[in-house]
Formats: C-alpha cells, sequence, structure tokens
C-alpha cells in the first residue's frame, strides 16, 4: 500500500488576520507562511516522494513548489480540483470572529454533517469528494510506484480534517476534535482492509522513517517494536 503524506498550506494574511479566505482568489502564503512550508519541505525531503498533488489555490500551489524544489529527483505534479477549499459560499471572505454570531456557527461546531454553507456546498460533500479524490490518486501511485511509495497531498484544514476522520473511521459530526495546523504533516496508509493513520498535524520532527518502511496491512498486536526496530528474529 502507498502513504499518502497530507500537507496542510502554510500561513496566510486571511490566517493572520482571522478571515475565512475560502476560495477567494490571490490569497497567498506570508512570510511565516513560506518559512513554515519551507521547514516543511525540509522534513519530507528526507523521503522521496514519488508525487505531489495540490489544491489549486495559490497557497497550496506555494506549498507544494516548496516540497518539489527540495526533492532531489522530480516527482510527478499535478493539481486537483477536488482538493480545493470547501466552498464557504456567503461566508467567505469574512471575519471568523463575525461568523461566531451566525446561527450556523454552533451547527458547524458540533454537528457538520448536517451543514450547507448559504450559496456553498456542504461540508459532507467536502468530505466524499475530497476522499473520493485522496483514494484514486493512492491506487494510481501504488499501481505505478509500488506498496513502499510515498507521496504528498497538499490542500486546506477542513479538506484534510475530513479525510483523517474517515481514515480513523470517525463520523464527520466528530471531525472538529481534529487539529491541522498550518504546514502540518499527517500521514495515513490506506490498506485492503483498512486505512491506517500514521500520524497527524506534525510540524516538526524526522520523516526519514517513511523511506525505509513498507507498511503492513496487519496492525502488530500489542503494539509492535515500531519502525526503528532492528531486524532480528527475536524482535
Amino acid at each position: 500500500m502507498a502513504t499518502v503524506l497530507l500537507v496542510r498550506h502554510g500561513r496566510t494574511t486571511a490566517n493572520a488576520t482571522g478571515l475565512l479566505a475560502g476560495r477567494t482568489a490571490g490569497v497567498h502564503l506570508d512570510d511565516v507562511g513560506r518559512d513554515q512550508a519551507a521547514r516543511t519541505a525540509d522534513r519530507i525531503a528526507a523521503v522521496p516522494v514519488a508525487a505531489v498533488v495540490s489544491s489549486p489555490l495559490d497557497r497550496c500551489r506555494e506549498t507544494a513548489r516548496a516540497i518539489l524544489e527540495r526533492q532531489a529527483v522530480a516527482p510527478t505534479e499535478s493539481i486537483e480540483d477536488e482538493l480545493t477549499e470547501c466552498d464557504y459560499g456567503q461566508w467567505q471572505g469574512r471575519r471568523l470572529q463575525d461568523l461566531a454570531a451566525e446561527a450556523l456557527w454552533s451547527t458547524v461546531q458540533s454537528q457538520p454533517s448536517a451543514v450547507t454553507f448559504p450559496g456553498g456546498e456542504s461540508m459532507a460533500g467536502m468530505q466524499a469528494r475530497a476522499v473520493a479524490a485522496i483514494r484514486r490518486h493512492d491506487n494510481a501511485v501504488e499501481a505505478e510506484h509500488g506498496p513502499g511509495a510515498v507521496w504528498a497531498a497538499v490542500s486546506h484544514g477542513d479538506v484534510i480534517k475530513s479525510v483523517l476522520a474517515d481514515a480513523l473511521g470517525m463520523h464527520l459530526d466528530m471531525f472538529q476534535r481534529i487539529e491541522v495546523g498550518p504546514a502540518s504533516v499527517s500521514i495515513v496508509s490506506y490498506g485492503a482492509g483498512r486505512p491506517r493513520v500514521l500520524a497527524t498535524n506534525t510540524d516538526a520532527g524526522d520523516l526519514s522513517w517513511l523511506a525505509r518502511s513498507v507498511p503492513s496491512g496487519d496492525a502488530p498486536v500489542g503494539g509492535g517494536a515500531g519502525d526503528s526496530a532492528p531486524d532480528s528474529p527475536d524482535a
């Protein structure tokens, strides 16, 4: 099975000022976001990635470019519209502080599966198209590069949270329990039986173990010895 790195874009001026950017054109990484993207790209550079797939929005493409530039061997790169930000409709471009006073806000927090943003899309629809896109690309990467392949998908906070919720077997109504920070890396390995969530919301740490690991389809009873365990009959 292949392994996907779910990378959120770095911080933007909209993030820093409390605006819900949504699909607004021309929202770029700010100085902090560019530094975050560079650090994340440096972490991922320890792993040869077979492909980098990005949301079409500028902030994700800029983050993806940082990852691509630090790979020793150029991965394939592509844009995937189904990984774009949620269509927040009439909420787009508004301050989060003001949106928190809307009646719909509490439903977004407690029952997102019931939410359709005014003039926009439903959160359930967002999850369905994002999960389908991730699984489709994952199958394609594994078919071309083998079960040990690693690839990166660069997307947005709510989109990645919804993909992680699906991989964890959680109902969408619990996805607000998951945190996905700017330029964070979450790791999922899809298998024939079930996905394995290897990490969530990481912003530091060595990822080189991914280059040495071919995940098994079975979970080790008792938790196993970890990826750094020595190869020996008694391990």
